[in-house]
């Protein structure tokens, strides 16, 4: 399809990605350091210090996803120095961007990079997803978690003041033009090739299904979160946080 979402592999955050000896996949807090844009890893400490207190206060064992190591640093004439490092997860990373200097563009995109993947990462986990054999079983049962959380979003719409169907069209709109670069359902519908009575939905793949999901619990908790009220801010909010997604 043309309207394609951005592809994680090729995120700067997957490019720094390292796999240890178990082929477990992990990532520095200096390279990490260096994507989000700190001038001196100093400065980064305490950037990682808040994010083990929300481990910690998450009911989550720090030692689990922070890991202190030692790295190594060229000075010159091919010799090499250790420095100290951390060996963080996935979710480690997760927690840091939502702690790092929100003012930066790189941490905005961090921020919904490790927020996508994470939740993609948790669906896998579930002992139900594990068993799931082929691509297609893995689409359906994201596709059902895609329905059950569209009933909850239209629940939180209603509460922000979406109330009529051709409204709640209109907000759902929005969403899709966030997240698809100003692209609304018909324009999606047209780009697949699909007939107006098939669902477009039952059309995307697990990575396209993941962001979508992403897109509507995001949305819902925000509506709830901030108690918006009214049709234009409530479709102003879906469109917003379908952007960041994208």
């Amino acid at each position: 399809m043309e309207n394609k979402l951005p592809n994680p592999s090729q995120t700067v955050f997957e490019q720094i990605k390292r796999f240890d000896e178990k082929k477990n996949e992990y990532w520095t807090a200096r390279d990490l350091s260096a994507v989000l844009e700190y001038s001196e890893y100093r400065h980064f400490k305490p950037v990682i210090d808040k994010a083990k207190d929300a481990c910690r206060n998450s009911g989550y064992q720090v030692a689990d996803h922070f890991e202190d190591i030692l790295g190594m640093v060229s000075i010159g004439s091919g010799a090499e120095r250790e420095i100290d490092d951390v060996k963080l997860s996935r979710y480690a990373c997760y927690l840091i961007v939502q702690n790092a200097d929100p003012g930066k563009e790189i941490v905005a995109l961090g921020q919904t990079y490790f927020a996508v993947q994470t939740r993609l990462q948790e669906i896998q986990q579930m002992q139900t997803y594990q068993q799931l054999k082929t691509e297609e079983e893995k689409r359906m049962f994201l596709r059902k978690e895609m329905s059950e959380h569209n009933k909850q979003l239209a629940e939180a719409a209603k509460g922000a003041g979406v109330i009529d169907p051709i409204d709640y069209a209109i907000f759902q709109n929005h969403g899709y033009m966030g997240l698809y670069g100003g692209i609304d359902a018909k324009g999606i519908h047209k780009r697949k090739g699909l007939k107006k009575s098939e669902n477009i939905l039952d059309h995307m793949g697990s990575t396209e299904l993941a962001a979508n999901l992403f897109r509507a619990t995001q949305t819902e908790e925000k509506l709830k979160r901030e108690n918006i009220k009214g049709k234009q801010k409530a479709n102003q909010t879906h469109y917003e946080v379908g952007k960041k997604v994208r």
